[in-house]
C-alpha cells in the first residue's frame, strides 16, 4: 500500500494501523533529532499532497484484513497537519470502524483556526513541545521562517481551550540539551498552561544521520518525571519489570513507585503474582486491599487502566 502501513507495535499506541499522509520530507521544522535527516527545505503551505479518496480507500482494505487494532494513526514523513482535509479523513475513517483515531503533529500549525478545526473529531491527538523557551525552541525544532515560539505556546493553549478529546504531548527528551533542571521547570511552565491529558516523554533511540544525540541518564530521566509531573501525568517512556519479591511494606513500596509515575495495573498485577506463585486469587485480593487505601486512581491510557496517586498525596504530579 502507498499510504497505510503496519499495523505497528508501539508503547503509546499499542497495534495501530498507520496512514502517512506526505511526500518525505515535508516538514515545517528541521529537528536536530529528526530520523529522516535534514530536510533541502521547509514545506509551509497546507495542500492535499494526495487524493483523499485514495487514502481512505487503502484505509478500508486494510480494515478488512486488520483485527485487533487499538488505534488508526495519521502521521506524516513530516509534519501531519501540512496535509489539508485530514479532518475529512479522521471523520470517514470513523465512520468505517469503532477503531479510535490519532494524530501525530509537531503541533506548529495549531496557532490556525482551521488546523485546530480539522482535529476536532480525533480521539486523541499528540503534538509536541520539546522546549520551554525561545532559545531552545530555536535549537532543538530549528522552525521554518515565521513559526516562533509565541505561536507554538499559544497554538498549543487555543487547541486545549476547544479540543475535548485526548491532549497527549510528546516531549523529546535530549541528553545534555533540554534534560537540565532549568529545561525542565521551563517546559512544567508552559504545561501547567496547556493542561494536556498526559505528557509522553520520548527519547531518541533511532539514529539521527545529521548528528549525534545522546539519551538522557537514568538520573535526567527520573529528574524530568519528577519535574514535569507536578503539572501533568507522565508517562515513562522507559519499561521494566517490576519486582516487589524483597519489598518490606508492599503498600509502600507501591506508593513509591507509583508517586513517581504511572504504573500499568497489569504490570502491577504481576508484579504482585509473582509474589505469591501458585495463589491465583492472591493478587486480586491485595490489589483491592491496596486500591482501599485511598492513596490511589486510574486513569485510562490506550485502553488501559493505570495506578496513580491521588490528589492530596505526597507525589510529584495530580491525577
Amino acid at each position: 500500500m502507498k499510504y497505510v502501513f503496519g499495523p505497528v507495535s508501539s508503547k503509546r499506541l499499542g497495534q495501530s494501523l498507520g496512514v502517512d499522509l506526505l511526500p518525505p520530507k515535508s516538514c515545517t521544522w528541521n529537528c536536530i533529532y529528526c530520523q529522516l535527516g535534514k530536510a533541502r527545505k521547509f514545506v509551509t503551505e497546507r495542500q492535499e499532497f494526495f487524493p483523499r479518496e485514495e487514502i481512505l480507500e487503502e484505509v478500508r482494505e486494510a480494515l478488512t484484513v486488520n483485527t485487533g487494532l487499538d488505534w488508526i494513526t495519521f502521521v506524516g514523513s513530516g509534519e501531519t497537519m501540512l496535509y489539508k482535509g485530514i479532518g475529512w479523513l479522521v471523520a470517514e475513517a470513523k465512520k468505517l470502524t469503532n477503531t479510535p483515531v490519532a494524530v501525530i503533529t509537531n503541533g506548529s500549525l495549531l496557532y490556525l483556526p482551521e488546523v485546530r478545526q480539522e482535529l476536532l473529531q480525533a480521539d486523541a491527538v499528540l503534538p509536541s513541545l520539546n522546549a520551554g523557551s525561545e532559545v531552545l525552541y530555536e535549537l532543538i525544532d530549528r522552525p521554518a521562517a515565521g513559526l516562533t515560539f509565541l505561536q507554538h505556546r499559544e497554538g498549543l493553549k487555543a487547541f486545549r481551550r476547544e479540543y475535548k478529546g485526548r491532549l497527549w504531548i510528546e516531549v523529546m527528551l535530549l541528553g545534555g540539551i533540554n534534560d537540565t533542571d532549568a529545561a525542565l521547570n521551563d517546559l512544567a511552565n508552559v504545561l501547567e498552561e496547556i493542561h494536556p491529558d498526559m505528557v509522553h516523554l520520548v527519547l531518541p533511540t533511532r539514529p539521527a544521520p545529521e548528528q549525534e544525540i545522546r539519551l538522557p541518564s537514568d538520573e535526567r530521566l527520573e529528574q524530568a518525571i519528577a519535574i514535569l509531573s507536578k503539572v501533568a501525568v507522565v508517562i515513562n517512556p522507559l519499561k521494566g519489570n517490576m519486582d516487589l519479591r524483597n519489598a518490606p511494606d508492599m503498600l509502600e513500596a507501591i506508593t513509591a513507585i507509583v508517586s513517581r509515575h504511572p504504573v500499568q495495573q497489569r504490570e502491577l498485577h504481576k508484579a504482585v503474582a509473582d509474589c505469591f506463585p501458585g495463589e491465583a486469587q492472591k493478587a486480586d485480593d491485595i490489589l483491592s486491599e491496596l486500591f482501599a487505601s485511598g492513596r490511589f486512581g486510574l486513569v485510562e491510557h490506550n485502553g488501559e487502566p493505570y495506578w496513580v496517586i491521588q490528589k492530596g498525596e505526597n507525589s510529584g504530579f495530580s491525577s
